[in-house]
């Protein structure tokens, strides 16, 4: 049994900041990928950034040079520092990993964690 939970997020005004944080606890041999999706009201889910094994950070371009997302490996952990905030940020933010278990390598979904800017 693997679990990601979140923490972080809530309300803020646009150009403020947010961190938000993801841990991984369980059954867990190693982690590849660890990372945050976004979903917002009547929208599909959006890769926000995810960093890879290798150290490789991929970001989607809508938030470059304002997110920057971090991983401690020792403490399973991923962060997301958000600036500069704006309304379009608006949305539930999810934490994803792929984690190798006993069993295999799976992917994991937290809850969600809402994020709200205002104008």
């Amino acid at each position: 049994q693997v679990q990601l939970v979140e923490s972080g997020g809530g309300l803020v005004q646009a150009g403020g900041s947010l961190r938000l944080s993801c841990a991984a606890s369980g059954s867990i041999f190693s982690i590849n990928t660890m990372g945050w999706y976004r979903q917002a009201p009547g929208k599909q889910r959006e890769l926000v950034g995810v960093i890879i094994s290798g150290g490789n950070i991929n970001y989607a371009d809508s938030v470059k040079g304002r997110f920057t997302i971090s991983r401690d490996n020792a403490e399973n952990t991923v962060n997301l520092q958000m600036n500069s905030l704006n309304p379009e940020d608006t949305a539930v933010y999810i934490c994803y990993a792929t984690i190798h278990t006993g069993l295999g390598l799976y992917a994991y979904w937290g809850q969600g964690t809402q994020v709200t800017v205002s104008s």
